[in-house]
């Protein structure tokens, strides 16, 4: 990797968001819970830095930070060396308040995220929680969206994480690829290029019938999501208000063969009963607050990663977006799975995910200096009442100084008047569900966690009827057959 890289649009889209709305906080973050070490105790904040120091080897752009502090102007920031870096200003060491109970970890948790990062430092933090009841003790990150997407930092968690209590020498891993944005003399030629570019497309579309296909297929990408997504509009909720600096946290755990077993009797995929139990959760709260819930449902923003198996491992974010309807009117929990279940099954038919990359891709276009208001566009309440991610972790246990982890709770940033979103992180057979939310403009989000509790419940008895008449259905068909 070169001395210098130019921030993404795509990544400085994250910054300009920052930058338009004071109230917005654009990092993500995890908070880790291990067991005690094996030997009793919690590591020293000095073996932490040394551990992470040592492994961020494998992560350069963890040493390096932004040319400037903001976006703007007729270049992006570059990212540069840090050449004061220093570990200690990264890792840091805090203790919860006696008990260290639930209460306590969110509590902290929530102020520690209602924080931004200091721009004139690479952008992450992590900080060693001690004090946490039973002994355990935990790892809490918080990582800017301009430096990684949330699967890209689940990859990079596998660097500072062992598969094994007791692992042999650390060795670096192939070093972790960076994305990186295409270079140009300057945005202005770039932005002017583009009639020419489309000429260049349509004169290469002749020569290749195939390249003419795939340009077919990427302008109806586009013109479908506009029609769908832009111009007719996401409803107005209760959720879609002004925020506050300040968030709330509010979480629960499922199990994984729980949810797996759902989608085995009703068919679908884990995704879908995710966003079912996500969907049950936002119901019960606009019930509550005496909210008539959209007829047409709520739309939600699901990231979806576009990573190629080769970018394995990649920081930088190679994201795009689906827009689903979730439907918070339906009354039945098998309606909402059912209609959950469509909706997805026709988005992966349609051409949404084609054309959000395809987007984001002509948004990189506009030169930096109106760069800000196409970013806004992308996270505006009119396409989007709620963000709802859903991220697979490590199948297995993994450790730190040989402690296990026991527990995750997954960040997913709020863009500006969204004051709900929802991170699903699958890890070692339990999803955790985080549901990250304004303190002023939710106080309730603890009802959407009944919600998403309640619906696993519904939904469990709902797939246990249909496996039983599925079971009658196979024995009668084998009596059939022998007769």
């Amino acid at each position: 990797m070169s001395a210098t890289e130019p921030l993404s649009p795509l990544d400085a889209t994250f910054l300009e968001l920052e930058d338009a709305d004071l109230t917005a906080h654009m990092h993500i973050g995890a908070v880790l819970v291990f067991d005690p070490l094996p030997g009793g105790g919690t590591p020293t904040l000095t073996r932490v830095r040394r551990h992470l120091d040592r492994r961020l080897e494998a992560l350069p752009r963890y040493r390096q930070r932004l040319s400037r502090r903001t976006t703007g102007g007729m270049r992006w920031p570059e990212w540069e060396p840090d050449n004061r870096f220093d570990i200690a200003a990264h890792v840091t060491r805090a203790a919860l308040p006696s008990p260290g109970a639930e209460r306590e970890l969110l509590a902290w948790a929530a102020d520690f995220w209602s924080h931004r990062l200091d721009r004139a430092r690479p952008l992450w933090r992590t900080v060693l929680l001690e004090g946490l009841a039973g002994g355990r003790w935990a790892l809490v990150t918080k990582t800017h969206h301009c430096l990684v997407d949330g699967v890209g930092s689940i990859d990079a968690g596998t660097v500072l994480l062992d598969a094994d209590p007791k692992p042999g020498p650390w060795r670096p891993p192939a070093r972790l690829h960076v994305a990186q944005a295409p270079r140009s003399p300057n945005a202005l030629r770039r932005l002017a290029g583009v009639p020419i570019a489309a000429a260049e497309a349509t004169a290469g579309a002749v020569r290749h019938p195939r390249r003419a296909a795939e340009a077919l297929d990427a302008a109806r990408a586009l013109v479908e999501l506009l029609i769908r997504d832009e111009l007719v509009a996401a409803p107005r909720t209760s959720v879609n208000v002004p925020l506050s600096e300040h968030r709330r946290l509010a979480v629960t755990e499922v199990g994984l063969e729980d949810i797996k077993s759902i989608k085995r009797a009703l068919g679908g995929t884990v995704n879908d009963v995710v966003l079912s139990l996500v969907t049950a959760g936002l119901r019960e709260l606009l019930l509550e607050r005496g909210e008539v819930p959209p007829p047409a449902g709520m739309r939600a923003m699901v990231p979806v990663n576009v990573r190629a198996a080769a970018e394995h491992l990649e920081l930088g974010n190679r994201i795009t977006s689906l827009f689903v309807h979730l439907p918070v009117a339906a009354a039945e929990p098998s309606a909402r799975y059912r209609r959950v279940r469509a909706q997805t099954m026709k988005l992966k038919a349609s051409h949404q995910a084609a054309g959000g990359k395809l987007l984001v891709d002509l948004a990189g276009l506009a030169p930096p200096a109106m760069h800000s208001v196409v970013a806004q566009s992308l996270f505006a309440t009119r396409l989007f009442n709620v963000t709802v991610t859903n991220v697979p972790g490590a199948p297995a246990t993994l450790y730190a100084f040989g402690a296990p982890l026991r527990r995750v709770i997954p960040l997913v940033p709020l863009a500006a008047e969204h004051a709900i979103a929802v991170a699903a992180l699958s890890y070692d057979g339990t999803v955790f569900f985080c549901v990250h939310a304004d303190r002023d403009a939710a106080p309730d989000a603890d009802l959407v966690v009944a919600g998403i509790e309640a619906e696993l419940d519904a939904l469990g008895m709902v797939a246990e009827r249909a496996a039983a008449v599925a079971a009658r259905e196979a024995a009668l068909a084998r009596e059939a057959a022998q007769r």
